[in-house]
């Protein structure tokens, strides 16, 4: 499928300079958003077994919860600071605009779990970096990485050397 046919170019958004890559048109286009798990769970594939996956407040949620429940595993979300309800544990990160506070239940992940991150995007790498983190802090250790688009120019995947990255679109 054209997914880069499918998605919105938002100029200047959340600030100036920014060219923002909207994902809203493939998941309200049934047949594309069935078409972009079905690509990502056949990709799940290429990390070998794993026990869980991963994914980053928000649109990690979005593509994350469905590839877990096609592939029989549990989902642990990762949120922004605040937004769990029991004991955390947190990193600061800094990303493509910002900084922020990323965290994770203290028991989300156990010693040994095999662990698959999986987001909406790869940019520069430093929301995943922090992700890594998070999990490899509570022992986990991570599989692999998987994304629905990836922003070659901005070199995200030479952050992250030494962890399998896979991405279905490619900018």
């Amino acid at each position: 499928m054209d997914y880069k046919s499918k998605l919105r170019h938002v100029v200047d958004f959340p600030k100036e300079g920014i060219d923002f890559i909207d994902i809203t048109t493939v998941l309200q286009d049934a047949e594309a958003f069935r078409r972009a798990i079905n690509d990502m769970n056949e990709c799940l594939k290429k990390f070998g077994d794993f026990d869980i996956i991963v994914g980053p407040e928000s649109r990690g949620f979005i593509f994350g919860t469905p590839l877990a429940y096609t592939s029989g595993k549990g989902f642990v979300p990762i949120r922004k600071r605040g937004k769990l309800p029991y004991k955390t544990i947190s990193i600061e990160y800094q990303f493509e605009y910002g900084t922020d506070v990323m965290e994770i239940h203290e028991d989300a992940v156990t010693k040994g779990q095999r662990v698959v991150i999986v987001d909406d995007l790869l940019a520069t790498g430093g929301t995943t970096e922090s992700n890594i983190k998070l999990i490899e802090k509570l022992g986990g250790t991570v599989a692999g990485l998987l994304f629905f688009i990836e922003l070659d120019f901005l070199q995200g995947r030479k952050r992250l050397e030494g962890y399998k990255v896979e991405s279905i679109v490619k900018f």
